[in-house]
């Protein structure tokens, strides 16, 4: 199977002064396509530096990282941006809507850079609404929007480039319990549909959706687990 993530012996260090905080201290991982992966870990673990990294919004300070085939551990920022806009699509906790657009403005967002007409950004903003089954509120805005529909469009935004990953870091952490099952069955479905997915979560009932479980402790991997999912409820 093909790698999407391949991490080798991954670093990472801040400076505090003359201090030296080491967050990471040589991930190596490797995730192929159609994955759906969980990243655990408590606070401090290095889980949201790991984080980072994957999504090209840090650099390691050792180690190789490929994504897709491309050496991202050794980009410039510039071409490590293009890369994060093609490959990636990021869901955030906070949603992160520009409260001014309605719903399909939302969606079409990353499309506007990509040279094709605002009549085929329309028509793939609605594609993907329809996917997460919210194509009949894409005329609304944010703040028309319950907290699960704005989730549902972020996501939708996500995909909307054909990103060969999925990026969600804590995505039902503003949802109560009915909407959170809500979203991660829509992950579960994408996954069906051949995404691959890396969440970040520190519920236990939530990465259970996961086909895999990875932990962080102390910036090292503690464990490497695949999950049955008898466990989900909801």
């Amino acid at each position: 199977m093909q790698s999407i993530i391949h991490l080798e012996k991954i670093r990472k260090s801040y400076f505090l002064g003359k201090q030296e905080l080491e967050v990471l201290k040589g991930i190596s991982l490797d995730i192929v396509k159609n994955e759906y992966v969980a990243l655990m870990g408590p606070s401090g673990s290095g889980k949201s530096t790991l984080m980072n990294i994957l999504g090209c919004l840090d650099s390691p300070t050792g180690g190789i990282y490929r994504l897709n085939g491309h050496m991202v551990s050794e980009m410039a920022d510039n071409d490590l941006a293009e890369v994060r806009n093609k490959e990636i699509g990021f869901v955030f906790q906070q949603f992160n809507l520009l409260p001014r657009l309605t719903a399909a403005e939302n969606v079409a967002l990353p499309l506007i850079y990509s040279g094709i007409s605002k009549k085929q950004r329309t028509e793939k903003a609605m594609e993907v609404l329809q996917q997460v089954d919210l194509a009949d509120r894409s005329h609304h805005r944010p703040n028309e929007l319950s907290g699960g529909q704005c989730q549902r469009v972020a996501i939708a935004r996500a995909l909307v480039n054909n990103p060969s990953l999925l990026l969600a870091d804590e995505p039902t952490g503003n949802l109560d319990t009915k909407t959170s099952y809500e979203i991660m069955n829509i992950f579960s479905r994408l996954q069906e549909a051949g995404n691959t997915i890396v969440l970040v979560t520190h519920e236990e009932d939530i990465a259970n959706y996961a086909k895999r479980i990875v932990r962080l402790r102390d910036g090292v991997i503690e464990s490497d687990r695949n999950t049955a999912t008898a466990t989900v409820t909801g």
